[in-house]
């Protein structure tokens, strides 16, 4: 029998496994080409390396922030907090909406004091009408400051209701601000719970109020996809006296439970007095704009209790249909 000469006198064995990064002799490209076989060449690898086009991609913020690339920043905002919101086990939101200018009660005083002052040390209403306006709105502030505790109690009692849930599923959301969105993340974090914060990145630096979890504050680049999370785990939707922020939030989620493009929520209006000032509703059925059933989305309240109370009461009946 004649031997094949291509066989080896033993298999070779198993070799170990590799080190997953260490090598025993480096690869060739582990170093840049010396400079004494090219002179420029280390200036050139430097120039090169140095180059916008040469920064991962992923890295690169020049280029995640182009017109290109605006599809993949809308993915990220929508994707890191719906990431964070799932496993942190929130299941369901109450939002609170409200300005940003309704200060607590005994800073809305401060407030008042010092424009008074100002006012006075100008010579009076005649002399300064510009601090006379101002004096008259720090008033209306000071009238309005209530809706901070308000808010406050109501949160602290939403929070407290769901203790019980363990996990917590259903959380105080706002969009972190100060103000009424402040009161409404205090009053949660009085009651122990977590609460979420939806901030925006705005052209002037803005910050997060100090009572919204740390793990579940979020910025957002785009007012579209902060909207989305606002209502997509949303039981309820508590509206207070506000500006245009919450008036474009407020009429967007009228908008969508009108067209049964979202299910229907509960949505409460605070402040029967401000609301009916600010938006005659019932002249929108008059003229035909809405229909009398478009009234009847929402309802008004006034204090923490009867907020609280009337989301059960309109929870049960919802039940039974």
């Amino acid at each position: 029998m004649t031997e094949n000469p291509d066989k080896s006198d033993s298999d070779p064995k198993i070799p170990v496994p590799a080190p997953p990064q260490a090598r025993k002799e480096p690869l060739p490209c582990r170093q840049p080409k010396p400079a004494a076989e090219d002179p420029e060449a280390p200036e050139r690898v430097r120039r090169i390396m140095a180059s916008p086009s040469y920064r991962l991609a992923a890295l690169d913020a020049d280029f995640l922030q182009g017109d290109h690339t605006r599809g993949l920043r809308l993915l990220l905002d929508y994707l890191k907090p719906e990431l964070t919101l799932e496993q942190h086990g929130v299941v369901h939101t109450i939002v609170v909406f409200g300005s940003t200018r309704i200060c607590e009660p005994a800073e809305a005083r401060r407030r008042r004091d010092e424009a008074c002052a100002r006012l006075a040390a100008a010579g009076g209403p005649k002399a300064a009408p510009d601090l006379a306006a101002r004096f008259a709105v720090a008033e209306r502030i000071v009238a309005k400051s209530r809706y901070y505790d308000v808010a406050r109690d109501f949160c602290r009692l939403m929070s407290e209701a769901n203790a019980g849930a363990e996990p917590p599923t259903t959380l105080v959301m706002t969009g972190g601000g100060p103000g009424i969105m402040e009161a409404a993340n205090r009053g949660a974090f009085d009651a122990g719970a977590q609460t979420i914060g939806l901030n925006i990145a705005l052209p002037h630096e803005q910050y997060p109020n100090p009572y919204v979890t740390p793990e579940l504050c979020f910025q957002f680049h785009y007012f579209a996809l902060r909207k989305l999370h606002f209502l997509q785990r949303a039981r309820a939707l508590v509206a207070f006296p506000g500006g245009y922020g919450t008036f474009d939030e407020l009429f967007e989620v009228l908008t969508l439970v009108q067209t049964r493009v979202m299910r229907p929520i509960p949505i409460i209006l605070v402040g029967r007095e401000f609301w009916r000032g600010a938006v005659d509703f019932d002249f929108l059925v008059d003229e035909g704009v809405i229909a009398r059933e478009d009234r009847d989305l929402f309802w008004f309240a006034e204090d923490a209790r009867e907020i609280h109370d009337s989301l059960l009461a309109w929870e049960r009946a919802a039940r039974k249909e």
